[in-house]
């Protein structure tokens, strides 16, 4: 039985999509917060089981028969430790064969403030004795074209990460990642640094942007204060906004930049071109 955590998030969706390819729907559970918004999931004929990470008997019966879960980090960043300790512990009392968890590319040495808590979850991992593999997802590249409808709405795409190269993946790619990871034999102790192919500055995003649509569109980079201020400018809710703009200054030293092709070789394909995605987005 393979549980996924997280499951009615965009990227658990991907997940349990990518899980039906190969495993029978009745061995695949989808725990979620909320079950009544999880028709969908229903529909494709998994299990669906509530599990709310602040709620730890919820846990315990989510987890009830699982061989392997998949942890999907916590969106509630600030919270997100205590929460997946909740997760770890859970998984011990079910004797968890295998617990795979989404951490942050690089997390031991990256620049990014993200960093702080999938580290933290990473040696709980270690501490708790649980067998695990780490998928150290880089950034998707959704993250980046939600920006373009501001980009093109004001002729300008603004960020603060310099010429730092951003090898970023689709989120299809990094579900498909911890699909084959869960599916595979013999992956507790590894770790995989996960990001795209090839690799772009936002100044190159942009000339893409330029290109695709006709127009000329601009990268302005901005001191990182000064992002988060037209972040803040544009409605974007304070932590939301400080998240970006700290990534981008991250993505500045070379924290969303890996070259290895760790995520291309174990879904054993191409990951998305960002000239794809973009162009798809755009239609």
């Amino acid at each position: 039985m393979i549980v996924v955590t997280g499951a009615n998030g965009q990227l658990g969706q991907l997940v349990i999509q990518s899980l039906l390819r190969s495993v029978p729907a009745s061995q695949i559970v989808a725990a979620v917060r909320q079950p009544a918004k999880a028709g969908a999931l229903a529909a494709l004929g998994v299990q669906v089981r509530e599990a709310d990470y602040n709620r730890p008997d919820t846990l315990d019966t989510a987890f009830a028969g699982a061989d392997k879960v998949l942890l999907i980090s916590s969106s509630e960043v600030g919270q997100r430790l205590p929460q997946h300790q909740n997760v770890i512990d859970a998984a011990v009392r079910a004797g968890v064969k295998l617990l795979a968890y989404t951490s942050l590319l690089k997390a031991d040495t990256s620049p990014l403030g993200l960093a702080a808590e999938h580290l933290a979850t990473e040696r709980a991992l270690k501490a708790s004795g649980l067998p695990h593999v780490l998928l150290r997802n880089g950034w998707y590249t959704e993250n980046y074209l939600a920006s373009v409808p501001a980009a093109l709405a004001h002729g300008a795409l603004i960020g603060s990460a310099g010429e730092g190269r951003i090898a970023s993946a689709a989120r299809a790619d990094y579900a498909d990642a911890a699909a084959a990871v869960l599916t595979q034999a013999d992956q507790a102790g590894k770790v995989y640094e996960l990001a795209g192919d090839s690799a772009y500055t936002l100044a190159e995003l942009a000339a893409e942007l330029s290109q695709a649509t006709g127009k000329t569109i601009p990268y302005v980079n901005l001191p990182e204060a000064d992002f988060k201020g037209a972040l803040l400018q544009a409605g974007l809710p304070a932590p939301i906004a400080e998240l970006l703009a700290n990534s981008d200054a991250g993505a500045a030293q070379g924290g969303l930049y890996d070259g290895s092709g760790q995520l291309g070789r174990l879904i054993g394909r191409p990951t998305a071109a960002l000239a794809t995605q973009l162009r798809a987005s755009l239609a």
